[in-house]
């Protein structure tokens, strides 16, 4: 009897490790709907009409089959005619679906839109989709199970009239490394194994590209931009041709990054002068090469001169130069070049906020209409808070993309559950002249304001080999957001945190409302417990893991935290307005007249534009020593919060990752305290005042936050 039941116990256990929750799914984990009636609805659907052609058409059936199974454990029946079908597919050409548009839905659908149609006959819904390509369809398709995987009535599942991208490119930048390092990659090691390719096709190439599809995301720059000219050779890029294969029926289109030395490097030349006529064939024949192994191949994505990577200036030309010069020989195969501005020179400027302004805004106009310039979202690099980048509207005939980055580099990596939802939207909704002028950065990102025949959205990528894709299974939500917001960036947040924990967690709704306030709220308590009030760029030097507001040992002044916070015994903060650096002159003039004065700039951005003394009063009654003090105490306690919230969550979500979650809610939570610790002993030996009520004293002296090292931190550079 007991060899029976251990065994029964063995099969329970194998069972149960069989079917755990992972992460790998992804939101596309399909679980059947939480109500019955709204499974009965679904369950309609299951006759569709669709003639499969393409080989987008076959993935779309595939996504189907998989999708139909694992909500209504029912394989899909293709019906002969869309009067017997529940769901129908079909392009607007089609007599099936082209009655239920006006004629203006297929304009406006454009090659990558759809629209989608609900009515209910004699009780049964039936749900059309229609589109003018492939692809199309394949995006309705997807739109259609998102509403589904969510748990949503189908009635709420019509479009209103097109749904088409606000941008063209939809983009992941993958910083990975051929030795399959990562830079900034907290997950992992690089899902591309190039040893294995050309000749092995990985099943996680096949599931990365569904998950993009699903969110709109068509285009993928596989390698870092810190380039290697390896990459450019025919041996990779037959294993990059291997990659496009894959991704072509998704609609997902491949760029690469090209280093600027690359002729030199593997061509033999002796120079990489965009005005040299030999450089300008050798690209012109390495294009061509590409194209005839990758007819659909995207273009290139540049680094140039910032950070000692080579670049024109390296000849004496400026970045048109160099971006034109890749974009003629990209022009005959309609391929495009994203020319990045993070840009700041080897020699310490006066004010590195300044720099890409100043570089890039006396070439607009100048470059080829197959160039995007890339901008960050703030000007520094991807801190907590930021304010917008200047160059958001101020090159009005140059198409300018959006960059963001999912990576956590100064987030706390993959151990802190960080949604950055509300910080993707806080900038996109941010007016480039003044409020309610029109003149967002979504307008602009989107062409909306200057008509950019080109236009774009772009994530730092953080997904890795980690069974769970991004490392934090929270983490995944960011990838999610982007691709939501780069299809449409005037979506809120918190609607997108409520689609994606829907699909990936529960659709219990007081379960979904726990989550969504943790999500919601999570990156301000990062923010609080990092850089509260504006500050900014004062985590470890080189790995950027934890704080170390002490730094000044760099080889230059900008590599420093001090530089950045420029506290002494009067007080903190970078003084950008007249009396300063002046970049505040480098914002239109509402925002010139809004940021000039410290009174007027609100707290969360004070210490960006203004030195502001310790005991000065704010407009909220305390000093600011009070104000950063409280602040980082308040993210402490956030996190602390979040911990509590999650705990409730036991019963709503799966044991193995409400576990996960569990820990790395305690890592965040301890680290949390350590970076309030950290900074507040610092800072106040020029503050020389108490800490106010309600915040501790720290744990352990300065000096002892002050010697730890850190050398194996994950994501530097090899």
């Amino acid at each position: 009897m007991w060899k029976k039941a251990i065994l029964w116990a063995a099969a329970a256990l194998a069972s149960l490790i069989a079917t755990a929750e992972t992460g790998y799914e992804l939101w596309q984990r399909y679980a059947p709907p939480a109500q019955a009636t709204i499974a009965s609805q679904y369950r309609s659907l299951l006759a569709v009409h669709f003639r499969s052609g393409t080989p987008t058409d076959s993935v779309l059936l595939a996504e189907l089959d998989r999708a139909f199974q694992g909500m209504l454990r029912s394989r899909p029946r293709l019906s002969p005619s869309p009067q017997s079908a529940g769901l129908i597919i079909q392009l607007f050409q089609e007599s099936a679906v082209a009655a239920w548009w006006p004629s203006s839905v297929p304009q406006q659908c454009g090659p990558e839109g759809f629209a989608v149609h609900h009515r209910v006959v004699a009780g049964r819904s039936q749900v059309f989709i229609g589109a003018n390509t492939s692809i199309g369809l394949l995006y309705g398709t997807f739109h259609v199970l998102r509403h589904m995987a969510a748990g949503r009535p189908l009635a709420g599942v019509a479009t209103a009239g097109a749904s088409a991208p606000a941008t063209r490119w939809r983009m992941l930048n993958h910083w990975d490394n051929l030795d399959r390092s990562v830079e900034r990659g907290y997950a992992g090691q690089s899902i591309w194994n190039w040893h294995t390719l050309p000749d092995y096709i990985d099943q996680r190439y096949i599931d990365y590209a569904r998950a993009n599809a699903s969110i709109g995301i068509n285009a993928v720059a596989l390698t870092n931009v810190n380039a290697n000219a390896t990459v450019l050779t025919p041996a990779y890029l037959e294993k990059v041709k291997a990659l496009a294969q894959v991704f072509r029926p998704y609609g997902i289109r491949i760029f690469l990054t090209a280093r600027f030395s690359a002729p030199i490097e593997i061509g033999g030349l002796k120079t990489a002068d965009p005005l040299d006529t030999a450089v300008q064939g050798w690209w012109q024949r390495k294009a061509d090469e590409i194209y005839q192994r990758i007819p659909d191949f995207g273009g290139f994505l540049v680094k140039a001169n910032s950070e000692g990577q080579p670049g024109p200036q390296n000849y004496g030309r400026h970045h048109a130069d160099g971006a034109n010069m890749l974009a003629k020989a990209l022009a005959p195969h309609a391929g495009v070049v994203i020319w990045r501005a993070f840009v700041y020179s080897h020699e310490t400027p006066e004010d590195r906020f300044k720099q890409a302004y100043q570089e890039f805004v006396p070439l607009d106009g100048r470059f080829d209409s197959n160039v995007l310039v890339q901008v960050k979202n703030g000007p520094i690099d991807f801190q907590p808070r930021e304010p917008f980048h200047p160059l958001f509207g101020a090159l009005p005939r140059t198409p300018t993309m959006m960059e963001f980055q999912l990576t956590q580099e100064y987030l706390g990596f993959a151990t802190h559950l960080v949604y950055l939802g509300p910080m993707f939207t806080e900038v996109l909704g941010t007016d480039t002249h003044r409020p309610t002028a029109g003149n967002t950065v979504a307008d602009v990102v989107s062409g909306k304001s200057f008509g950019y025949t080109q236009t774009g959205m772009a994530g730092v990528s953080n997904i890795g080999a980690d069974l769970n894709w991004t490392g934090h299974p929270f983490a995944q939500a960011n990838w999610y957001a982007l691709g939501r917001l780069a299809w449409n960036p005037r979506l809120d947040a918190a609607s997108i945190a409520n689609e994606w924990i829907a699909q990936t967690f529960t659709q219990q709704p007081a379960a979904v409302a726990s989550i969504r306030q943790m999500m919601m709220q999570s990156h301000e308590a990062v923010v609080n417990y990092m850089t509260p009030l504006g500050l900014h760029h004062i985590m470890g030097y080189g790995h950027h893991y934890g704080p170390a507001p002490w730094y000044d040992k760099a080889s230059r002044a900008d590599w420093n935290c001090t530089y950045f916070h420029r506290a002494d015994q009067h007080g903190i903060g970078f003084d950008r307005t007249s009396t300063g650096s002046n970049a505040l002159q480098q914002y239109a003039p509402y925002w010139q007249q809004q940021w000039a004065s410290a009174k007027s700039t609100p707290l969360s951005l004070l210490l960006w534009f203004h030195k502001v003394g310790w005991s000065e009063g704010l407009p909220n009654g305390k000093t600011l020593w009070q104000n950063m003090a409280l602040q980082y105490q308040q993210g402490v306690q956030q996190v602390q919060q979040m911990q509590q919230s999650w705990a409730q969550l036991r019963q709503a979500v799966d044991e193995r990752r409400h576990q996960q979650v569990t820990q790395l809610l305690h890592i965040q939570a301890s680290e949390a305290v350590w970076w309030r610790d950290a900074c507040l002993s610092y800072f106040q030996t020029f503050s020389k005042q108490p800490l106010p009520a309600g915040v501790p004293a720290p744990q352990h002296p300065l000096e002892y936050y002050q010697q730890l090292r850190f050398p194996y931190a994950p994501g530097q550079a090899h």
